[in-house]
C-alpha cells in the first residue's frame, strides 16, 4: 500500500470530519425530535410555585427530553372545565384526578387510560388504589399520589394572649369560641359559605366522622343501612349550624381566598381545613400556627379522622405521548418525588409504600393522629355521587344553607336523604 502524501491526508481528514460533523447533527436533530412537552391538568393552582420550582426541575434532572409544563384551573371549575377539554379533544397528557366516582366516571368514558402496566404501580397497597379503581379492584386508572387529613389550625399568638387550650370535646370547642368572641378582636372561625364546598368540606366532613363513627357510618350509608335523616347526620348538621355566629360579618359572600387571607393576616383565631392549607399558610401566615383535632361530642370514648385519599395522577386516553407520561407516572411512584411532595407541599401525605419523614411539625401533627384516631373517608365520594342528584354537591348546597341560616339541620338531612333515594336503590323506600 502506497502510503498518502500530506495533501491526500489532508483531504481525508477533511472528509472524516465533515462526516462525524453530519452525524452529530443529526444526532442533535434526533434528540430535539425526541424532546416531548406533556401538560398536567389540576385543581391544585394554590401549588403551582412548588410543581415549577421543584418537582419538575427534580423530574427533568432524569428525564431532560421530557418538558413537563403545569397548568391549574381554581377547584371549583376544574370538574367542568376539564370534561369541557376532555371532551373537545384539548385537555393536557397527565389529568389530575379526584378520588372514586368523579374519575371513575372519566375512566368509563374511555378519557383515562389504565395503569396497571405503569412501572411502579406496585409501591400501592389495595387501599391507596381504592379510590382510584374499578369497583372490582381489577383496574387501577390513576397513579396515587396523596392523601389528605382534615383538622383545625389555629392561630397560636391568639390562643397565648387569650390564655386559650386546644380543645378536644364539643363543648370545650364552644368555650373556646366564646371567649374569642367575648374578647371582640378576632374573628373565632374563618369559613365562608360563598364557594358552598367550604361548607362541607371544610366544615360538615370534618367534624362528621365523630358523629356518624367514621368507615362504619360510611359504609352503613352505602348499604342503606343509616340514612342521612338519622341522628347521627342531623346532629352534625346541627353542630355545624351553632358555628355561625362565630363566623364574622359578610361570611355569606366570603369565598375560599378570602377565608385563606383572613386567617392568614391573623384576623382570624380558628380555621376549620386540613393539611392541604399547610403550605399556603407557611407562604402567607407571619406568625406561629398549630393544629387540633375535630372535637369529639362529649362522652366520646374514640375519635376518628377523615383521612382522605385525595389526588392522584392519570394519562389522557387521546394524549399523543403516552410512553412520556408513563415515564412521568413511574417517576410519581419513586420515592425522590414522595420525598420532594411531603416536604415540599406539606399536608399531603403521600400514599406509595416508600417510607417518608414529614419534617413540618403541624403537618406531622395531622399525620400523627392517625396513631390516636381511626381513620376513615369523605362519606359522599365513593359510590354515592353516581346519580342525579349528586350527593357532594347537595352536600355543599345544603351545608352552606344551614350555616346561612335558611335551612334547619332536620330540613338539609331530609333533602340530602331526599336526593339519593331518588336514584339510589338501598335507599329507596
Amino acid at each position: 500500500m502506497r502510503p498518502l502524501h500530506a495533501k491526500n491526508l489532508v483531504r481525508r481528514a477533511g472528509q472524516m470530519l465533515a462526516t462525524v460533523s453530519v452525524a452529530a447533527a443529526a444526532m442533535a436533530f434526533a434528540n430535539v425530535a425526541g424532546a416531548q412537552t406533556l401538560t398536567i391538568e389540576s385543581w391544585r393552582n394554590d401549588d403551582a410555585d412548588v410543581w415549577n420550582s421543584q418537582i419538575i426541575p427534580a423530574f427533568n434532572k432524569k428525564y431532560p427530553n421530557i418538558k413537563v409544563q403545569f397548568k391549574a384551573d381554581p377547584p371549583t371549575e376544574y370538574n367542568a372545565a376539564l370534561n369541557a377539554r376532555l371532551t373537545g379533544g384539548t385537555a393536557g397528557d397527565l389529568i389530575t384526578c379526584r378520588p372514586f366516582d368523579a374519575s371513575l366516571d372519566l375512566f368509563k368514558k374511555g378519557q383515562l387510560l389504565p395503569v396497571n402496566d405503569v412501572q411502579g404501580i406496585e409501591n400501592f397497597s389495595d387501599v391507596a388504589k381504592s379510590a382510584w379503581s374499578t369497583d372490582d379492584g381489577k383496574t387501577t386508572f390513576c397513579m396515587p399520589m396523596a392523601s389528605v387529613i382534615h383538622g383545625f389550625i389555629y392561630n397560636k399568638p391568639i390562643f397565648d394572649e387569650l390564655k386559650l387550650t386546644p380543645p378536644k370535646t364539643v363543648s370545650e370547642f364552644h368555650a373556646v369560641l366564646d371567649k374569642i368572641k367575648a374578647h371582640g378582636k378576632y374573628t373565632p372561625i374563618a369559613m365562608g359559605t360563598a364557594d358552598q364546598w367550604e361548607a362541607a368540606t371544610m366544615g360538615l366532613q370534618n367534624i362528621g366522622v365523630n358523629y356518624w363513627k367514621g368507615e362504619e357510618g360510611r359504609k352503613a350509608l352505602i348499604d342503606g343501612k343509616q340514612k342521612f335523616t338519622d341522628p347521627a347526620y342531623v346532629q352534625t348538621f346541627a353542630e355545624l349550624a351553632s358555628w355561625a355566629p362565630y363566623m364574622g360579618k359578610g361570611y355569606q359572600a366570603q369565598k375560599y381566598p378570602d377565608t385563606q387571607n383572613l386567617f392568614a393576616l391573623g384576623r382570624a383565631a380558628i380555621y376549620p381545613g386540613g393539611s392541604w392549607d399547610v403550605p399556603i399558610f407557611r407562604k402567607q401566615a407571619d406568625f406561629e400556627f398549630d393544629a387540633f383535632a375535630p372535637p369529639v361530642p362529649d362522652g366520646a370514648s374514640k375519635c376518628y379522622i377523615s383521612d382522605h385519599t385525595d389526588i392522584a395522577l392519570g394519562i389522557n386516553a387521546k394524549s399523543k405521548s403516552v410512553e412520556a407520561a408513563k415515564t412521568f407516572l413511574s417517576w410519581i411512584a419513586s420515592s425522590d418525588f414522595a420525598d420532594i411532595y411531603a416536604n415540599s407541599l406539606p399536608g399531603f401525605f403521600p400514599l406509595s409504600k416508600e417510607k417518608v419523614t414529614v419534617k413540618d411539625p403541624v403537618a406531622a401533627k395531622f399525620v400523627g393522629w392517625r396513631a390516636t384516631c381511626d381513620s376513615s373517608i369523605r362519606n359522599s365520594y365513593q359510590i354515592l355521587s353516581r346519580g342525579t342528584p349528586n350527593l357532594e354537591n347537595e352536600l355543599w348546597n345544603v351545608s352552606a344553607q344551614v350555616l346561612n341560616g335558611t335551612m334547619k339541620p332536620e330540613e338539609a338531612a331530609k333533602k340530602a336523604e331526599d336526593g339519593l333515594a331518588s336514584w339510589y336503590a338501598p335507599h329507596k323506600k
